[in-house]
């Protein structure tokens, strides 16, 4: 069993403190412990990364983005071990742990080239004789929140821009998780990074969590995680106004029109529903499907879902693993019965057969109503309950009548139903005739309470950036 310790100023630091077990879900078998920061812990972590912000900034861009470089390299050197790492503490198919590690790599790679090209502005004076410059510049020591679905690409998705731009970072790991982002900070300690410059602190969300949100050497917290964790963020940066950064829950509408290819759809909202077993925020949650097409779909699309498979990634060529925890078992069992008393149908799923690990097999439910509890509320689980809509009006209707924001998607073959939606659907992205899945250069964003703030491109990257303007008066008289 392998125990590890915070990562503060680029060293693992002894502890004589509290440590928290992680456990493979697949089996439930304790596979670390890991050293429980204290609130000293955390505040040296703020406090070395205050101490090397100044230095790091003041280096070229081009030398800390290779410095990036670097580290994206040394990911790509150990992608078979950190794989193995984040199948068995997560639970990933071997596919999509690989696809996870390399693009880390390649996402890091894509911001160091950003280098040499953000840039601030030169704007038109309404005097003589004066320049106005507006610069773009490092916010300072920036705190990073991670959930578990995807743990070591949203290391790189706040460490990346955060140090690119000048700042530091204080990087807390999710508990069920924080395996992956150990070996990460290993890497980063074989790397010439300076010290300070990263730092990793694991531990209760009520320590860590709440002074990587409070502190006042803290400039900018950006957390991925619940909407209950962003109300408890927001809360505790109020109390210094400090700059923040959420992607929270999502409840993604996918609508499928009368005239849309039917396999195509069943494969892609299948694609989406089972992808890192049922854990995704932007993934497709609910569907809405037109009357006229609504029997054919649910028969593919059951007997699609019918054949996902489910069992220990690191044992077999399994579709899904299993969820995180017995928390998100409960979870999804809870939804579950409370929908079928309110009258739904389970067409296929629904029983667990598998209790040595925390399975749950692909679900698809039927004649559910839009204002139902499964139909509005994040199941986070490889449930899809579906419905009928009579007009793309009543589709817009409902897949914006929700408290979540994040993602969508439509298909159809017509244009302008395509250019319709794209337009109507209140969501921070929306996906057509595909699966639900960003890319880096793209926006990643979401609406009401899926966030405030975004990643990812041109956009993510100007998160981590303050404004500085400055009047610069001159005399244009000859000496």
């Amino acid at each position: 069993m392998t125990t590890y310790y915070n990562f503060i100023n680029g060293e693992f630091v002894p502890h004589k403190g509290d440590f928290f077990e992680v456990l493979n879900p697949a089996n439930k078998e304790v596979i670390s412990k890991v050293a429980s920061a204290s609130l000293d812990d955390v505040q040296r972590a703020i406090e070395v990364a205050k101490k090397a912000q100044k230095s790091w900034e003041a280096k070229p861009a081009i030398q800390r983005a290779n410095h990036l470089k670097e580290i994206a390299n040394l990911i790509r050197k150990n992608a078979d071990f950190l794989t193995h790492v984040l199948m068995q503490e997560q639970g990933k198919t071997k596919d999509l742990a690989s696809v996870e590690i390399h693009f880390t790599a390649d996402y890091i790679d894509y911001t160091a080239e950003w280098a040499r090209r953000y840039e601030g502005e030169i704007i038109q004076s309404d005097r003589a004789n004066e320049h106005i410059y507006l610069y773009k510049s490092a916010i300072g020591v920036i705190g990073g929140i991670l959930p578990w679905n995807f743990p070591f690409f949203l290391i790189a998705r706040k460490m990346a821009p955060a140090l690119l731009t000048g700042n530091t970072i204080v990087i807390k790991p999710s508990s069920e998780t924080p395996n992956n982002a150990f070996e990460f900070a290993k890497l980063v300690s074989q790397s010439s990074l300076p010290k300070g410059v990263f730092n990793l602190v694991a531990g209760k969300g009520s320590i860590v969590g709440h002074e990587l949100s409070s502190n006042k050497d803290i400039g900018m917290v950006s957390l991925t995680g619940s909407v209950e964790a962003g109300v408890k963020v927001m809360e505790a940066a109020a109390k210094n106004i400090i700059k923040v950064s959420l992607e929270l829950g999502g409840k993604a509408p996918a609508i499928v029109c009368k005239d849309a290819d039917i396999d195509l759809a069943v494969e892609a909202i299948k694609a989406s529903r089972i992808c890192n077993n049922g854990q995704v925020c932007n993934c497709a949650e609910r569907a809405y499907v037109h009357k006229d097409i609504y029997d054919e779909f649910v028969d593919k699309f059951v007997k699609a879902m019918s054949k996902v498979s489910v069992g220990n990634t690191l044992k077999g060529n399994f579709d899904m693993g299993p969820l995180v925890n017995q928390a998100g078992v409960d979870h999804a069992l809870g939804m579950l019965e409370r929908a079928k008393a309110k009258g739904a149908t389970v067409e296929c799923g629904g029983e667990i057969v598998d209790t040595s690990g925390y399975y749950f097999p692909a679900t698809v439910l039927t004649n559910v109503k839009h204002e139902d509890e499964i139909m509005q509320k994040e199941i986070f689980a490889p449930i899809l309950p579906i419905t009928k809509f009579n007009s793309l009006d009543e589709a817009i209707d409902m897949a914006n009548d929700c408290e979540y924001g994040l993602t969508s998607s439509i298909y159809t073959q017509n244009l302008d139903i395509a250019m319709r939606a794209s337009r109507e659907i209140k969501f921070g992205e929306t996906y057509i005739n595909r699966e639900n899945f960003e890319a880096m250069q793209g926006f990643h964003a979401g609406f009401r309470k899926s966030g405030i703030g975004g990643a990812d491109g041109k956009h993510g990257l100007e998160e981590y950036l303050a404004t500085h303007v400055v009047y610069l008066q001159y005399n244009s008289k000859k000496q």
